[in-house]
Formats: structure tokens, sequence, C-alpha cells
């Protein structure tokens, strides 16, 4: 692969970033988020995995690009599909085939990759799911490939981290990004730098504009008004009231909202 300078930096801090997590390969996919009857309609996350059941999955055939460490290439076999997933970092990649073979998960087919140029021939799948890889990649190549490998009719299912721009400016003003930020970060993660890369920025409405504009008659839903920024997302009442206020806030919500979930038909 002939990489631009953003992919050799990602695949240079993943690089690091699989040499310290050489444990997971030992670490078994939790199934709940599949499995349980019991939704947990105020989490992102879990609101995905709802559409995602909905889509009647068994014998079709997904990818999962920027897999990381398999979980949601594994969940997809759970719920009765092929799965293809990719990813830039081989390491990463290496300790989701241990991973695989450790535990048994079948049906999930493994490639070196970036999204922007996917090794699989067109109209190969019924189904792209995309969880936090767009703000890694050029969101324009990557639809273009996304809309490549897609079969007439086929879906992609998303949920991404997502700021609006002008939310953004104020979170990259001098006394935030200087003071308030640091301090977060600390409180959220216990850390004084989460896993984030150099490059790492939210799609914003203009970038995800893009993606939705490939979409036919797309379900948009968004979460996370103030969890994850002030609140821990574990803080159940605190993830319920965020829910309700982005639900009550009706299109105000694509200017509050730190994720955006979605779902469509892809249009070719």
């Amino acid at each position: 692969m002939t990489l631009t300078d953003r992919q050799q930096r990602e695949v240079d801090y993943h690089r690091q970033f699989a040499s310290e997590h050489r444990d997971w390969a030992k670490v078994p996919v939790e199934p709940e988020v599949v499995t349980s009857p019991q939704r947990r309609w105020w989490n992102a996350y879990w609101y995905t995995y709802t559409l995602l059941q909905r889509q009647r999955l068994g014998g079709k055939r997904a990818l999962v690009p920027g897999c990381g460490f398999g979980e949601d290439a594994v969940r997809l076999t759970m719920l009765g599909a092929e799965v293809h997933a990719s990813d830039l970092s081989e390491d990463v990649l290496e300790i989701t085939r241990q991973r695989c073979r450790h535990f048994g998960y079948r049906n999930v087919h493994l490639a070196v990759s970036p999204l922007e140029s996917l090794p699989y021939p067109d109209a190969h799948f019924d189904l792209v799911l995309l969880i936090d890889i767009l703000h890694h990649v050029d969101i324009e190549r990557a639809i273009v490939e996304l809309v490549r490998v897609l079969r007439p009719g086929g879906v992609i299912v998303g949920d991404e981290l997502y700021t609006h721009s002008a939310l953004e400016r104020v979170r990259r003003s001098s006394l935030v990004e200087r003071v308030v930020y640091p301090r977060m970060v600390r409180r959220l993660y216990g850390v004084e730098r989460p896993y984030i890369t150099d490059d790492e920025r939210k799609i914003d409405e203009r970038q995800f504009a893009i993606v939705r504009r490939r979409l036919r008659n797309p379900r948009i839903t968004y979460f996370n008004a103030f969890i994850g920024r002030v609140v821990r997302d574990r803080v159940v009442l605190a993830a319920k009231l965020d829910r309700a206020i982005t639900r009550a806030t009706g299109n105000a919500a694509a200017y509050l909202a730190g994720r955006v979930v979605f779902e469509g038909e892809i249009v070719k």
C-alpha cells in the first residue's frame, strides 16, 4: 500500500498501541449488546445495535472498516452475517486474528486496508457498519469506496463522533484548549491523554452531509449533548436525561450533540 502522511501516522500510532494491548487477544467479546432483550435506548452504541438487529443480517455479507480488535466484526457474526473486517494497522489486526483463533470466532475475514481503497469487488456487501472511523479518514474518498462495494439497495449503519462546527470553535478556543479541556480529560478518563491520535477531529455537519447525501431517506439520531463532555456515559440517569434533551430539541440537536447515529440505503 502507498499511504498518505496521515495514514502513516495512524499506522505508527497503532503499532505502539497494539504493543501495549496484546492481552486483548485473550479477552472475549462481550455479547450483551446483541443478545440482551433489555435495550439501553439512551446509549448511542446500543441504539446502533438495535438498528442492526432490525436489518435481519442472517446470510448477508457485511463490512466493518476500521475494525480495531474486532468487537463489532464478531458481534455481527452473532447476528448471522458473514463479516469482512479491515483495518489500516497490521499490528492491530494480528491481535484480532489471535483473538478469533483463541475463542473460535468464525465467519470473520480480515484484511489490511485503508477505507479509502478497499480490496473488495464492486457490489459485494449488503451492509457496512461504521463505528468511530470517519474521523480517521478522507470522508469524500471513503464514501466513494463504500458506494462502490455496496450492492444496489445496500445499507450503511453508523455511530460516529460528531460536533457542530460552531461548537467546535468554542472547543478550540484558547481558554477551553488550555484550561477546561485538560481538566475534563482527567475527570472523564482519569488520564492526561486519552486514546486520541494527533490527526483526530470529530466530524462536523459539513462532513456528515457528504455521507448523508449518499443515503436514501436516512434515519438520523443525535446523542450526547453533555455525556462524554462533562459527565461519563456510565452515569445512567444523566445519560437518560441527555437523551431526553436531544430528543426534545429536535433539529437543534445537530448543534448540541457529540454523537450521531445514522442508517440508510445507499444511493448509487
